[in-house]
Formats: C-alpha cells, structure tokens, sequence
C-alpha cells in the first residue's frame, strides 16, 4: 500500500517505519523543516526509534520523510498522528484541521483517512468528515474510507511496544472497518474492532482518565498518610499482595505525558459541552493532580524549616526532568512544575537527568555527583530514572525528599 503518515513524533514515526517494516511505501509527512532534515539525515530524535533503524528504512526506499503536501498524493490509506493538545484548558483540534485540509484536495475515490490523534468521541465523525467531504467532494462512507484507531504508545516501554499491543480499529461503517482493520493486521499482531468511531474515542480516552482518577486517589492517601503518620508505601505494598479486585497505583509529583493531563480533559470538556454536565470525578482528580507540585515544594519548605533552613536561598538538587523513567519526554511533566516553583521562591536548582536532550528550558547536568548531593541543602528526587544509584544519594544528601519513593529508608530520607 502507498501509506501516508501525517505527523512524525512519537506516535507517527514509529508507526511510519513499522508500516515501511511491514512491506508498504510510507511518506512520514512532516510539517516541521528541521525535524524532516533529521529524518532525511537518519537522526532519529525519537528514543524508542534508534537512528540505524531510521537509515534502514531510508536506504530500502520504504520510508520517505517530506514537508511536501504533495508527497501524499496517490496514498491508499492515510493516518494522522497529529498533537491535540489543550489551549486555555480547552481542546484544540487545529493540528487535526490542517491535517483533513491538507489531505482532502488529494483524496482519490477508495482511499482511507484514518484518526489516531487523542481526542474526544465524535471528533471523527463530526469535526474530520466534513471536512475531507467539502474538500475533496468525495462522500465518506461511499467514495473513501473514515476510521478511529486510538494510539497506545508509550515511551520507553520495551515490552509492550506498538506491534505486540492490541489495536482498538473502528469504521464509519463496514467496509470502513474491514478496510482500516486490514491494514493494522498488517502491522501489528492484534486488532480489536470497536462497535463504533465514538466507541474507539471513548475508550482511549476513558483508558488514561482511569489512571488519571486513580493516581489522584493515591496522591489524596499518601498526604493522609503523611498527617496520620501512617507508612502509605507498606500499605500499598500489603494491598497489593491481593491477587484480585486491586490494582496498584503509586503516588508522585502529579501527571506528566501527552495522555494523563490531556485526555480526561477532552472528556470532561466534551461532556460539559455536549451535556450540560460535569464529569466530577475527573474534575476532581484534575485539581487534585495539579496541585501536587505545589504539594511537593510545601512539604519541602517545610522539611527545611525543621532544620532550621529557610527554602529561599537553599541549594537544591532536583533529579529528573521527564514525566517517567528511562525517557527524555518531558512533555506536561510535572517534575517542570516542581522546579519552576522552587525557582519561584528563591531556591537555586540544579537538574540532573540523563536523557534530558536540548531545549529543556533548564541547565541540566547529566549525571549525579557525590560533591554536588553534599553540598546540596536538600535533594528531590522527581523521576526515578534507572541511572540513579539511589545508594549514593542515601549516602551523601544532607536530606531528600523522594517523590517516587525509590531511595532505601533513612533517618533523612522523606518518602511522599
């Protein structure tokens, strides 16, 4: 198949190459100049696509990065994985609005559009038909192929990757569906077709607005825990030694990623919008998960005043600056807030992290120093990357506040 790709970040150059892998022709259409040079050059800027797989599919003629509207002329099917990320708190589709523009003049009889682009249910139906209908004159349904299929990536996890995880495929009809459900067959090992376009938009994102609700809910417990003087991580660790009925979740700074802050606001939005109606559990795990930077800063100001040390002025070593492990995405990562909030009342921060690449916004060294920790007036540690020896933080911090709750237990050492 000619495969059209809109958008290549970190859902759509994974899914380019693994379609190119796959045996179709796929064009990475890429709107940002300097990102398409990289990709021309082979330079992968995505951790989970190393640069050799990147210049493999380049040198087979499988894989073509263009910013050219035209390269996706004569596509048999094309995929957008374009940002949908919120402004003033609201959904903004305007990246998927450009994407139909772009495709609908260059839409042929037979061709397939499909959606993967997080958003809220009806987006497919009632924002991107119309659009491809009008510009290209052709009607969904009968002329072309209209589908959803939710992405599932998730940034450096080997083991679940985008072939091995199961894909939710949805049509605007039948043969829509078949059609779109062919095409991921090639691709990944499992489909999972959905009832409806709004049913697959549902569930993607009721998916993370789970886990948004239920780490709120644990953040909630473990501030509980700290005025009880209750260990919140032992309790945790007991219930989750029942082997049905509970799944575990652990407290941190907040929220971080493209999905958790994103999602479940596309969803109360949408729900407020359409109905009139508040989605209070999410509303509530929002607020709840946005103020625990605020959260974390207070409880070490105050941990700082007990030893008779005042936040402003102190010297303070922040660990992590991506939203989780072993990655350098950074997007909506709550470890920013934390450091901006220091900053804000007069600490001097310094970041460590191992993957943080350029364009932090943040000086940022990349590996721990044992000096540096002794010097410190206190750590905090925000992303428990695997890089760091938490031995030698217990070893060195004056005191630390660990967030993630990864450094052994110490007359020093404060878990959230």
């Amino acid at each position: 198949m000619q495969v059209c790709v809109l958008g290549q970040g970190y859902v759509g150059l994974p899914l380019a190459l693994c379609a190119a892998e796959a045996g179709h022709t796929v064009v990475g259409y890429e709107l940002d100049p300097v990102r398409c040079r990289q990709l021309g050059a082979g330079a992968s800027y995505v951790e989970d696509i190393p640069s050799a797989r990147l210049a493999e599919a380049l040198s087979s003629g499988a894989y073509i990065p263009s910013s050219d509207p035209d390269a996706v002329k004569g596509f048999d099917i094309a995929i957008i994985t374009v940002p949908t990320p919120l402004t003033d708190r609201a959904p903004d589709l305007s990246c998927v609005r450009d994407a139909a523009r772009t495709l609908a003049p260059r839409l042929e009889p037979g061709a397939t559009v499909v959606l993967e682009s997080t958003t809220y249910p009806g987006t497919t139906r009632n924002v991107l038909l119309p659009l491809l209908e009008e510009g290209s004159r052709l009607a969904a349904g009968q002329d072309f192929h209209l589908g959803f299929s939710p992405e599932r990536i998730d940034p450096g996890n080997t083991t679940w990757t985008l072939v091995n995880t199961p894909k939710i495929v949805a049509g605007l009809s039948e043969p829509c569906l078949n059609r779109i459900k062919a095409f991921y067959d090639s691709v990944v090992e499992v489909t999972v077709p959905a009832s409806g376009l709004e049913e697959a938009e549902l569930a993607k994102v009721f998916e993370n607005t789970f886990r948004h609700v239920n780490i709120a809910l644990v953040n909630e417990l473990a501030k509980l825990g700290h005025l009880l003087n209750i260990d919140v991580g032992n309790a945790l660790d007991c219930a989750g030694t029942k082997p049905f009925g509970f799944m575990r979740f652990t407290p941190g700074p907040g929220v971080g990623g493209h999905c958790l802050p994103i999602d479940p606001v596309y969803l109360s939005h949408h729900v407020r919008q359409e109905l009139g109606e508040t989605f209070r559990f999410v509303e509530l795990a929002q607020e709840v998960n946005e103020r625990q930077p605020v959260y974390v800063v207070d409880r070490l100001q105050d941990a700082l005043n007990r030893r008779s040390k005042c936040l402003n002025g102190s010297r303070i070593v922040a660990l992590g600056l991506s939203y989780k492990p072993g990655t350098s995405d950074t997007r909506e990562s709550p470890a920013r807030n934390v450091i901006e909030l220091l900053q804000a009342r007069g600490a001097a921060c310094t970041v460590i992290d191992p993957h943080a690449g350029p364009n932090t916004g943040f000086p940022v060294k990349p590996h721990l120093d044992a000096r540096e920790l002794a010097d410190a007036d206190a750590v905090v540690v925000l992303t428990d990357h695997p890089e760091f020896d938490p031995h030698l933080v217990r070893a060195h911090a004056p005191y630390v506040l660990d967030t993630r709750r990864t450094i052994p237990p110490g007359a020093h050492i404060e878990h959230l």
